[in-house]
């Protein structure tokens, strides 16, 4: 029998599913939106892009300006509950559609003040944030039974968009002033050191006032958790060591592979590579081009992750419907028995739409294709008012009425980062972040030289 081996993420996947009802939300309804005919492939990417900021914009919190978790309420914690790592994603969102003039700069500058204001005053432990919050207190909404305390994966996703925000709104004016100032005020006070667990050679997932390290998630890669590596070399007054990465993260029975699937060499990582939200959620502002350790080729890493995962699909070894050269993409997402982390080794029948779309900068030309299969062929079963809805199962003729905040954000921002490399200019132009990098032997074209 082969041994399963269960990471922090997938220990942290089972409490939630365990803690959560199957999801009911097909008994919810969907805006139907139309389908604009014979776009060309950038009039499609702006269609899609803009359509799906709208979970962000009109849907985001009227108090805090924060990302809800979902669309709907199918587990019962109710429309006051905001994502910390899902804003993250929003945020770099609002830069997206400022950039593209979606919005005003004054609306844009106007929200990103309203977030940083409330999220400074938020609950915070050691200076990360829990994975929920009340979106009109900023009280912790726990997680799970004893995860009611920081969460620093989720985090790092919020200050990887907090710093994208700090490079981009540089005006010399009150506001925008404010807004740097606040996220660095944040920033300086995240003791990313703390987690640790008393100066281990790791860092730990969870720390809770009431349960302190009980939930015991040491991180090891890997998996979709390197940016929180990343910023925790790249902090000011409390970093960690390089060799908390080279012996934490770098030391699992999952990092190194070096094999090969359907011809595609995998340097890193399970075998077929896990769901694809790995090589997407730590590169939203983490540029893989050309990024180098001693370890792995990013690019190669997320590329052939990427290209193993349509293959796999392609290939279609359990026979389910749909999946093909035009349908493709496992991750984690909802599915017709509540949520799951889909992957060839997981393979329920499930596609996820940003799996395919967050993958535009590896496989452009197989994203499109799925772009143009999703949006013209299924668009009225998974087009609606925010975008594509989370995922579906031709197999077992279900479709989902949700959209979650961590599945629609990678795709406004993977697509700009695909078109223009906008996230990526952000996020690598942070000194702080180029020192951690640099600290951690890291190689990239994007680090000034000395």
């Amino acid at each position: 029998m082969k041994k399963i081996l269960l990471t922090p993420f997938l220990l942290c996947l089972a409490l939630y599913c365990l803690a959560q009802k199957p999801a009911t939300a097909n008994t919810d309804t969907i805006k139907a939106v139309g389908i604009i005919k014979n776009l060309s492939d950038n009039a499609l990417l702006d269609v899609v892009q803009r359509q799906t900021f709208r979970y962000f914009w009109d849907f985001g919190h009227p108090v805090s300006g924060l990302a809800r978790e979902r669309s709907n309420t199918s587990f019962d914690y109710g429309n006051e509950v905001v994502t910390t790592g899902g804003s993250g994603f929003g945020i770099m969102s609002i830069i997206v559609a400022d950039s593209r003039k979606w919005i005003s700069h004054e609306q844009a500058v106007e929200r990103m003040v309203k977030i940083v204001n409330f999220l400074f005053k938020a609950n915070s432990f050691h200076g990360a944030f829990p994975h929920w919050m009340n979106g009109e207190t900023g009280k912790i909404i726990p997680f799970g039974r004893k995860d009611d305390g920081g969460d620093i994966v989720e985090s790092a996703y919020l200050f990887q968009g907090l710093l994208c925000a700090r490079q981009y709104f540089t005006a010399n004016t009150p506001a925008e002033q404010r807004i740097r100032d606040v996220i660095g005020w944040m920033w300086s006070e995240m003791e990313w050191n703390w987690y640790t667990q008393d100066g281990r050679d790791a860092l730990y997932w969870h720390w809770s006032p009431n349960n302190g390290w009980a939930m015991n998630f040491p991180i090891h890669g890997f998996n979709e958790c390197l940016i929180t590596y990343v910023l925790a070399a790249s902090a000011e007054r409390y970093p960690v060591s390089a060799d908390v990465y080279h012996r934490g993260w770098a030391q699992s029975d999952f990092f190194k592979n070096g094999r090969t699937f359907y011809g595609f060499k995998l340097p890193l990582g399970f075998d077929y590579g896990g769901p694809l939200f790995f090589s997407q959620y730590s590169f939203l502002g983490l540029n893989p081009k050309g990024l180098k350790d001693q370890y792995a080729d990013y690019w190669e890493q997320n590329k052939n992750h990427t290209l193993i995962n349509h293959a796999y699909c392609v290939d279609n070894p359990k026979k389910f419907k749909g999946y093909g050269e035009n349908c493709w993409g496992l991750t984690a997402s909802d599915n017709f028995k509540g949520y799951n982390a889909h992957s060839p080794t997981n393979d329920l029948g499930v596609i996820t739409p940003t799996a395919a779309l967050s993958a535009f900068p590896y496989t452009p030309e197989y994203s499109m294709k799925a772009l143009r299969h999703f949006y013209y062929d299924l668009g009225d079963k998974i087009w609606g008012e925010y975008g594509f809805v989370d995922a579906f199962s031709e197999s077992h003729n279900w479709y989902a009425k949700s959209y979650l905040a961590i599945d629609q954000g990678p795709i406004i921002v993977m697509i700009e980062n695909y078109r223009t490399g906008l996230l990526w200019k952000l996020f690598m132009s942070c000194p702080e972040v180029q020192k951690g990098l640099t600290k951690l032997g890291f190689e990239s074209p994007t680090i000034a030289k000395k």
